[in-house]
């Protein structure tokens, strides 16, 4: 009913009858009233002469709303008959001031609800997979406060803390965040509620503080210029570290680059893609190449880097049509963390601790504010901002508060971090920087490191490498995520029943037409230096499972194919042959003929023409097979290893860059091995930085036993310590 109707019944029908019951209950709460429910003791009438305790439920109103119910008090029987008309006069008097009263309250709220204001106790669906980043986001009524307090927490006790917490799939996490405050102080959104501001938000209730948000400069003889969705948001001790702002639209692209101007800003943090599930994220605000100008902004790009979770741009911008003469320039970096999936969060936090201390690292110690942004700039975009204070928090005081800074921040942003996924997501990456500290090395200083691998590790009762191996080891092997290689119709596939492909990066084929279960071959995407899937590691073909290895060759249009074992050793089968010796041979729909083998020092290189017989197609496929591996033990040294990777190399930019099918026996430990030093090396020419330890970490997390004994870990750190040493200049690197 609006509020004209409102009016016209009073009209109509004069004042409404006198309450002569206790006040009762609102049937429906508005949208943006905090609510808590309460038992309370309401004293009810029950016929005359008597009078009820009773038990009922009792809204407590936020300071912002009063309960009408309360301006009332019942009626009591007056026993004058001539003061019956003045009382009544007297009470309708009263009565229609308090109607007018409730009618301008009614019309407040009409405007304070089209403001979106965030300053009320609901909170989004804790479940929700994603930055639930919709044009409008969904509010839910938050859950009854259970008054526990969370307290910070020492870094001794997180791992024992995240256990307890995610016991009973994530219940106590669960109750942890649904205590977080949707916002801890009351707070106004008027410049963002304005008319003229309306457009310039992404999402109708996403809307910065008015005293926490970023104020433009005004351009002259435009009104409310000044406005733009972003927030100011404290860091670990710093004020004012970040500006949480929402991915920009096409029409305010022009004011986030006057807002990168105005702020001094020299690092940008992007925590979306420009679009997810083929809804649009964020307008691609910078240029592909070349130059561009947005508004006064003048934007270029100067160079980019693509790896395998984030690529960073390096741009040069400068003010256009500055009066003063000036015609400074100043370099902004863009990093943009790819590998935030559409649902949920990343499975590990390892490329997200990476992407952070990266831009910690680049971030100039006398820049602006560091610019984070995601869609709506709360989820990620809160997220990447509690990670980063919080390994500040662990670094200077040994304990972290996340329930603590969350509340904080949300004080100026709404919704900052917002779905218990993401708060989940931040402890792992605590506890996985307090397990595991941060392994990366610089080339210069890989000999040092090297010599104390070999001496004895306090605490340890063990040598540096053999406890560095130790705790790679310990993570759990997920057995319950390799359903499908389980199944009883695939066990006779695997040739080793503990080396499995997890469900989430297992190498799919074709289902054969009217056969079952036939899309599975024991084979899993790897992810390399600059991108994902960059390998697949595969077991060697059984006999029965050549014809799955050549289906998955096609289908995943693998040109190159590393063999790292013998077709027999030490008297047992290692691998099927999968190729003619001369000839053609055929693979169920695949034909196969030799073309050409060459014989290398370490390694011999046949190229294959693979002929899809259903589909009248053909490719070359070129097999590099390596010699260099004793039956027992390890190469003696890594020069074959480093042909080898050279080689793959090059044919990979030949061949376009497809998967590389890399195979030993089981597809694990000389698997594992290979794809670890290709991917260490191919960043030691890059960045002229290594991390072997969270190489082949990352790697066991994507298929069991990679890497399999101390002997191979240990064959990694060689390889690339004698790959440095070839090299007197670090230039000739590159």
């Amino acid at each position: 009913m609006s509020v004209s109707d409102v009016l016209l019944c009073f009209i109509l029908t004069g004042p409404p009858s006198i309450p002569t019951l206790a006040p009762t209950v609102p049937p429906t709460a508005p949208n943006d009233t905090l609510l808590q429910t309460t038992t309370t003791r309401v004293l009810t009438s029950n016929g005359p002469g008597t009078t009820v305790v009773t038990n009922a439920p009792h809204v407590i109103p936020t300071q912002s709303q009063q309960s009408v119910d309360d301006m009332f008090s019942p009626s009591q029987p007056n026993t004058t008959p001539g003061m019956a008309g003045t009382v009544m006069i007297a009470l309708s008097c009263l009565l229609v001031i308090v109607f007018i009263i409730i009618v301008l309250y009614m019309l407040r709220f009409k405007k304070y609800k089209q403001a979106g204001s965030h300053s009320n106790s609901f909170r989004l669906t804790n479940g929700r997979a994603d930055d639930t980043e919709l044009q409008s986001v969904p509010l839910l009524a938050r859950s009854p406060s259970t008054n526990r307090k969370y307290p910070p927490i020492l870094v001794d006790k997180l791992e024992e803390e995240m256990n307890r917490r995610t016991a009973d799939d994530n219940k106590l996490f669960r109750e942890e965040f649904n205590a977080l405050p949707v916002c801890p102080i009351q707070a106004s959104c008027d410049a963002a509620s304005k008319e003229e501001n309306k457009e310039k938000n992404r999402y109708v209730n996403i809307l910065p503080y008015d005293h926490s948000r970023v104020h433009l400069s005004l351009l002259e003889g435009v009104p409310d210029s000044d406005f733009i969705n972003a927030s100011y948001i404290n860091g670990y001790q710093e004020k004012n570290k970040f500006i949480a702002a929402q991915g920009p639209k096409e029409e305010t692209v022009n004011d986030f680059w006057r807002m990168i101007w105005e702020q001094n800003t020299a690092t940008i943090v992007m925590v979306t893609n420009l679009k997810e599930r083929k809804e649009s994220k964020c307008a691609q605000y910078w240029p592909d190449q070349g130059c561009w100008t947005y508004g006064n902004i003048r934007v270029s790009v100067e160079d980019m880097m693509v790896l395998v979770d984030y690529t960073i741009r390096k741009f040069c911008i400068q003010q256009v049509g500055d009066m003063s003469g000036k015609k400074s320039q100043r370099l902004v970096t863009q990093f943009h963390f790819t590998s935030w999936p559409d649902f949920g969060v990343p499975f590990t936090p390892i490329g997200m601790l990476k992407f952070l201390k990266k831009v910690k690292n680049c971030n100039p110690q006398y820049a602006g504010p560091i610019v984070v942004h995601c869609s709506a700039g709360v989820g990620r975009t809160g997220t990447f901002i509690v990670i980063d204070a919080m390994l500040d928090m662990m670094a200077a005081e040994r304990k972290v508060d996340v329930f603590g800074f969350v509340t904080r921040i949300r004080a100026q942003r709404c919704q900052m971090v917002q779905t218990d996924m993401q708060y989940v997501f931040i402890f792992q990456a605590l506890l996985e920087h307090y397990l595991f500290g941060d392994t990366e090395l610089e080339v210069t200083s890989l000999e040092t490191h090297m010599s104390k691998l070999y001496s004895p590790s306090p605490g340890s009762g063990c040598g540096g490498l053999e406890a560095e191996f130790k705790k790679l080891i310990s993570i759990k092997i997920q057995n319950d995520k390799m359903r499908t290689g389980n199944l009883p119709a695939n066990m006779k596939k695997n040739r080793v029943l503990q080396i499995i492909p997890y469900e989430f990066n297992r190498v799919i084929i074709p289902v054969k037409r009217g056969e079952e279960n036939t899309d599975y071959v024991n084979a899993s995407f790897i992810d390399g230096y600059r991108q994902k899937d960059t390998y697949i590691a595969s077991q060697g073909p059984l006999q029965h499972t050549t014809e799955d290895f050549w289906r998955m060759i096609w289908e995943w249009r693998s040109c190159s194919i590393v063999m790292l074992t013998e077709l027999e050793e030490r008297g047992q089968e290692k691998c099927a042959q999968y190729w003619p010796s001369d000839g053609v041979m055929a693979y169920g729909d695949i034909s196969i003929e030799l073309k050409k083998e060459e014989e290398s020092e370490s390694y011999t290189i046949r190229d294959l023409l693979v002929t899809n017989n259903r589909e009248n197609k053909s490719r070359i496929v070129r097999q590099f097979h390596f010699h260099g591996w004793p039956e027992v033990g390890m190469p003696s040294d890594g020069k074959g290893m480093i042909n080898i990777i050279a080689a793959v190399q090059k044919q990979q930019q030949q061949s376009g860059n497809h998967p590389i099918t890399v195979h030993c026996s089981a597809g694990a430990g000389r698997t594992g091995t290979f794809c670890a030093l290709s991917t260490v090396l191919e960043r030691v020419k890059a960045e002229g930085i290594l991390d072997v330890f969270q190489t082949v970490k990352s790697l066991r997390l994507q298929r069991p036993h990679m890497v399999q004994t101390l002997e191979q870990y240990e064959f990694c750190y060689k390889v690339v310590q004698e790959y440095i040493d070839a090299f007197s200049d670090y230039a000739n690197f590159k």
